[in-house]
């Protein structure tokens, strides 16, 4: 009986038949997951471009400043190196010294008062490039939420997709007066396809948020170290 129905074309017998031959249902959820699943890799492919060679410039730039003997020798070096996110950090802690130059001293009273604004400028710088690095974090990592979203929102979607096929196929079923395995096969393998499709989608983009994430706390830890070298550089040369 099964072998009449396929010979005739009514039993579906390739994936492709499945998603061609399915409900408009299960069809509509194939289309927003396989949008999900360009966005997710467009998501992946440009994000992953941008955090990598943003960390491999700020890794480069911020080693150049280590092995400067003196601040201007590293502001030298942050005009005739391409825009990074440490070379960002360098420039927003000049401007920062410029802003607020360092208040005078007078005798006993005055040393007291000067290493009190000292130190109010320490935490004020600190708390400064803490802001930038922010800002570059969420730069970069303005999109990784959309691919949260769609790594924890497909299997739902592909899940919906499912039940609606499984009602179809019962559906099918009840109008048939039929309920032998070549009826109630090809609405339960359409209903899967859904499920295969969420999958799909869903995981490479948690894989891709992982990887992305960890690259993202790489660079968040590296302009954090950063700006402890500057702060140390800068109170070592008492410009603070």
């Amino acid at each position: 009986m099964i072998a009449l129905l396929q010979a005739a074309g009514a039993v579906p017998t390739s994936p492709k038949e499945l998603i061609l031959n399915a409900s408009t249902e299960t069809q509509v959820v194939l289309v927003i997951l396989a949008v999900l699943s360009l966005v997710s890799w467009a998501i992946m492919l440009g994000v992953g471009r941008e955090l990598t060679k943003a960390l491999k410039s700020a890794t480069a730039f911020a080693r150049e400043v280590e092995r400067a003997p003196r601040v201007e020798s590293a502001a030298v070096a942050a005009k005739h190196s391409r825009p990074n996110a440490s070379q960002r950090l360098l420039v927003r802690a000049l401007q920062f010294l410029g802003e607020t130059p360092p208040a005078p001293t007078y005798g006993d009273t005055g040393a007291v008062l000067s290493a009190t604004h000292a130190a109010s400028r320490v935490e004020t710088l600190r708390l400064v490039l803490d802001a930038e690095a922010l800002s570059e974090r969420d730069r970069l990592g303005r999109f990784l939420p959309w691919l949260a979203t769609i790594g924890s929102a497909s299997p739902l979607i592909g899940l919906l997709g499912t039940v609606l096929g499984v009602i179809n196929a019962f559906v099918g079923i009840a109008t048939r007066g039929s309920g032998n395995l070549a009826a109630v096969a090809p609405g339960v393998a359409e209903a899967l396809v859904a499920t295969a499709a969420a999958l799909s989608v869903a995981i490479p983009a948690t894989f891709g948020y992982n990887i992305l994430a960890n690259r993202l706390n790489r660079l968040d830890n590296l302009l954090e170290g950063f700006g402890t070298t500057l702060i140390a550089m800068l109170g070592r040369e008492g410009r603070l």
